[in-house]
């Protein structure tokens, strides 16, 4: 039987992110989770508050990210 945890993970790790207008699609979502890491790590002020929307948006599962407010 399956645990928890493997129930509640995405079998698919596609993902797609909006960043500035550009739309990316990624195949793996733990390299599109490095990439807006080390872009919120290397940045401040209002970039860095948009890359972070979208690395918390990764960290929480979701498959399309975007740094634009609803």
């Amino acid at each position: 039987m399956l645990k928890t945890p493997e129930l509640a993970m995405n079998p698919n790790p596609k993902v797609t992110t909006k960043c500035y207008g550009k739309i990316e699609k990624w195949n793996d979502k733990e390299q599109a989770k490095e990439h807006f890491l080390e872009a919120m790590m290397n940045s401040d002020g209002a970039e860095h508050e948009r890359y972070s929307a979208i690395y918390i948006q990764l960290m929480n599962g979701l498959s399309y990210c975007t740094d634009e407010e609803d």
